[in-house]
Formats: structure tokens, C-alpha cells, sequence
């Protein structure tokens, strides 16, 4: 298999059993990686959740695996607070071919946040606590913060959704300002350099033309 378009038929079958499965509060995607980033969405259900289409873009995430700087990428049961204040709980599985090359990836976001609202009024409501089998309350999660992360990780990972990979991309050079520490009029040679590998670490120059807007947005013409 080299493209997911090998077995599209497959693919939209269990789509659609994960849609039948999991119910409206569960968007399912399959991203094809073999193309360009900017449309790699090829199949969608219920993309109300983030406002996506087929022919949008993937995340950040995807861009980081993509340039190799973060080795498995799979992630499992892991939180993320929307833009428009969606609390998602979600999963994401890198496809590969035969020769372990990332070609596509099945990512599914589910819509927890009425449940997690509901769960607290009821804890207010009941006042009350399951007991554990040792006999202290049990350990359920309080808020969103006390959710699982990824693989069962402390460390939550920070999920962009955009229909535009210029948005992604826009996070980015955000992120990499803040962790250069300086504005653009601030920065030396050295600080620019250390911007631009960020960028890099993080998958930005797999976007189509994106040297051309970090290279503008530096003020330089190269390094």
C-alpha cells in the first residue's frame, strides 16, 4: 500500500463503522501524507467538531512526525482545548507502507465537553465519592487537567486544527518567538539561526513556501 487511496473503500467503511460507533460527538479523519500537506484531509465525518472539510489541512502534530523530530507518533486518549473552547479527547494513528514510510494517518476527536461539565455538576449534586477498593476515593478525574494525556504521559501535547495550513503555520512562528525570547528588531544573527532550527525541529518548512515567509518575516533575505 502506498497511497490510502489503495484501499479507499476499506477506508470509507470504517469511517463509517467509527461514526455509526462512536456516535455526532465524534469526529474521524483520514489524512493522506503523501501529498500536499495543505489538503491532506481525504475523508471526514462530523467535521463540525473542528470545522473542518475534505481538501483542509492537518495539524502541527502531523508536521512534527512528517520532519522526523518526534519518531512514534501515535497517541492515544489525549486532551486538547479548542480554539472555540471545545474540550477534545483524541487519538491519532500514523499509516504506513511496506517500507515504514508514513503515507496517511486515522485520527478521531471526541466532543467530551458537556460530559465533563456534566460530570462535575454531578459530583456537586451527589457530594459524594466512590470509594476505591483500598479504601481511599477513587482517583477519577476532577477536571479536564486531571484527564489522561497521550500514551498515558503527563505532558499534554498543544493540537492546532486550522483549515488553512498558513494558520499552522502562523502558530509556529509564534511559538518559535516565544521560545527565542525576542522580538524580531531584538534578534542577532545567533537568535535568528535558533529561530529558524525551531521551525524546523517542529516540521514549518514542510509547508509549501514557508521559507519565503519566515525569511520575510525575519527581515532577511538568507542565512
Amino acid at each position: 500500500m502506498n497511497s490510502v487511496r489503495d484501499n479507499w473503500d476499506f477506508w470509507q467503511r470504517l469511517l463509517d463503522m467509527l461514526q455509526q460507533q462512536f456516535g455526532e460527538k465524534s469526529e474521524i479523519i483520514l489524512h493522506d501524507l503523501t501529498g500536499d500537506y495543505n489538503h491532506s484531509i481525504v475523508s471526514i465525518r462530523n467535521g463540525y467538531i473542528t470545522g473542518r472539510k475534505e481538501g483542509d489541512c492537518g495539524s502541527n502534530l502531523g508536521l512534527e512526525v512528517l520532519r522526523g523530530t518526534v519518531k512514534d507518533g501515535d497517541r492515544y486518549n489525549y486532551i486538547i482545548n479548542s480554539k472555540d473552547g471545545k474540550l477534545l479527547r483524541s487519538s491519532t494513528m500514523f499509516l504506513k507502507n511496506g517500507e515504514g514510510k508514513i503515507i496517511g494517518s486515522l485520527c478521531i476527536n471526541t466532543d467530551i465537553t458537556d460530559t465533563v461539565k456534566f460530570e462535575h455538576f454531578l459530583r456537586r449534586y451527589n457530594r459524594f465519592e466512590i470509594p476505591a477498593e483500598n479504601g481511599n476515593p477513587s482517583a477519577e478525574p476532577q477536571s479536564s487537567a486531571d484527564l489522561p494525556a497521550a500514551g498515558g504521559q503527563d505532558e499534554q501535547p498543544i493540537e492546532i486544527f486550522a483549515k488553512d495550513v498558513s494558520q499552522v503555520l502562523d502558530y509556529l512562528i509564534e511559538g518559535a518567538l516565544r521560545h527565542v525570547g525576542k522580538s524580531v528588531e531584538e534578534m542577532k544573527r545567533a537568535d535568528k539561526i535558533e529561530f529558524i532550527r525551531y521551525l524546523d525541529d517542529k516540521g514549518a518548512f514542510l509547508i509549501t513556501k514557508s521559507s519565503e515567509r519566515v525569511y520575510e518575516f525575519l527581515n532577511i533575505s538568507n542565512l
